[in-house]
């Protein structure tokens, strides 16, 4: 929703193929490793259902979807989708719609969930930590989409 040019970093190999592939697994099968789980959203391109392993974050009564790697394909889907969008658990499938933030809005967001998700994300937030001041995050959101989604 800004001005900055695009920022996304591709996963490793052992995130792709191993890693990403056991979350997603394991949420699935029902089981949600901290908040984990499938997004679900119509390729922008295909309409074909598109699926991603997420982090779910709850934040004062708000759900959140927060892309660590920056403009994933998953992040141009919902848009492309209208925010329209399933998250699965199990055979558990939830409808929503997400909105997504602007820079300005992001920092609480942003630090709750680097509080929650650093040692599996952090690498992707430049040094910025959930410790870190109010100017340094907000100096990486336009970096990281970030979506708050309700229930429809």
């Amino acid at each position: 929703m800004s001005d900055t040019p695009l920022h996304y970093r591709k996963p490793g190999w052992f995130t792709k193929h191993v890693f990403n592939r056991a979350v997603a697994g394991a949420t699935r099968l029902g089981f949600s490793v901290w908040g984990s789980r499938v997004l679900e959203v119509k390729g922008r391109k295909t309409g074909a259902p598109r699926r991603t392993p997420v982090n779910l974050l709850v934040l004062t009564d708000t759900a959140y979807l927060v892309a660590p790697r920056g403009e994933a394909e998953w992040v141009r889907n919902v848009r492309g989708a209208g925010g329209q969008l399933d998250l699965l658990v199990g055979r558990r499938r939830t409808h929503y719609v997400a909105t997504e933030l602007v820079d300005d809005e992001k920092a609480p967001v942003l630090r709750a969930y680097l509080q929650r998700w650093r040692a599996e994300v952090g690498v992707f937030f430049d040094g910025v930590g959930p410790n870190s001041t109010d100017e340094e995050i907000a100096a990486i959101a336009p970096k990281h989409p970030v979506f708050a989604i309700v229930e429809r």
